[in-house]
């Protein structure tokens, strides 16, 4: 991409950040009412009130934060390492495929009421919400990824004797990281739904509970300013995962 091209990508971003912004003042100052505060209100909201309140951070931001790493990362290790074990193996998946179909079909937060009564109101409970939720994208894109593996280099990697382990961790699971990271990418975003249903329902503090609680004072400037707050914690995390695939993937692009 060329520095013309760059510029343009930058400009056009920025466009739509300022279109988005005059509609939202548009529609909210012609509805003029208490529901629909204006981003006149909300904007320095989410600045004073979420972004550097000291206690906003310690008490809402940074607990959602820890159990998206802790789910998200819980369901990688898993769905990577079954989706290896299951796409090398016709006979395993014959036998797991149609469990993992079932585990699928049933909606994350339907789970939430016997999370409750298993794991309490605590992290564990969230944690576990998340990591199941989004453990089904990732291990169906890992079994995809490692079935189409090129036989030619598995072949060749046994012809020149290498460990099945490193045959594993040297071709397969590199030959398969880019539909592993396109599961990554669909999970991230079904983390953070799943992260603030939770809090919604079962808990003392992160930004659920702290939109929930904005809702129930009838706080609307709070409630919508942690609406934004939960877009630009998407947006964060979503950049942070395209940074890691970006370096983890460079030899794709070479």
């Amino acid at each position: 991409m060329t520095a013309v091209e760059r510029l343009q990508d930058v400009a056009l971003r920025v466009a739509a950040l300022v279109g988005l912004y005059l509609f939202w003042w548009f529609a909210t100052s012609r509805a003029d009412s208490l529901f629909f505060p204006e981003p006149t209100d909300v904007l320095p909201a989410v600045w004073d009130d979420w972004l550097t309140d000291g206690d906003t951070w310690t008490e809402n931001i940074a607990p959602s934060v820890v159990r998206i790493f802790y789910g998200f990362l819980l369901a990688a290790v898993v769905s990577v390492a079954l989706g290896v074990a299951i796409g090398r193996s016709r006979r395993v998946s014959e036998y797991v495929e149609p469990i993992v179909h079932f585990v699928r079909s049933i909606p994350p937060p339907a789970l939430l009421p016997l999370f409750l009564i298993l794991f309490g109101i605590g992290d564990t409970q969230k944690v576990v919400l998340i990591a199941v939720g989004v453990f089904p994208p990732i291990l169906l894109n890992t079994i995809d990824g490692v079935r189409s593996v090129d036989a030619l280099q598995l072949d060749t990697a046994a012809a020149y004797q290498i460990s099945r382990w490193d045959r594993i961790t040297k071709v397969m699971i590199p030959s398969a990281s880019p539909k592993i990271f396109a599961g990554l990418r669909i999970s991230m975003s079904i983390a953070v739904i799943l992260m603030v249903i939770s809090e919604l329902l079962a808990a003392t503090d992160g930004l659920g509970f702290r939109i929930l609680q904005a809702s129930r004072d009838f706080a609307y400037v709070d409630l919508w300013a942690g609406l934004v707050v939960l877009g630009i914690l998407g947006i964060v995390l979503n950049a942070g995962l395209s940074m890691l695939e970006h370096r983890v993937l460079r030899w794709t692009r070479s």
